[in-house]
């Protein structure tokens, strides 16, 4: 398991990948109707950022550390590629 900082960073950066496609997409995209899509998949970002970086910072008590920070990974990694299907569909 990789210590914590370094998931944090990790989650940080492609949340900032993900947040500048988003920025992209919105401002060269082919129509202006997907502006409230383009602001509320912003703002899932930013609220998937800080519940993963919330969740690192405190683990659920009573779970192995190990199996826990899997859970959060697989999580994250779900919850990104929905966000990445989202934005290719704008």
């Amino acid at each position: 398991m990789a210590n914590k900082r370094t998931l944090k960073h990790s989650i940080n950066l492609i949340c900032e990948d993900l947040f500048a496609e988003c920025v992209a997409v919105s401002l060269y995209g082919n129509s202006d109707s997907n502006n409230d899509n383009t602001e509320a998949l912003i703002y899932s970002i930013l609220k998937m950022q800080a519940d993963f970086i919330c969740r690192i910072s405190h683990p659920e008590p009573g779970m192995p550390a190990k199996k826990y920070y899997q859970k959060v990974k697989e999580d994250f990694v779900a919850q990104a590629s929905d966000i990445i299907d989202q934005i290719n569909n704008l």
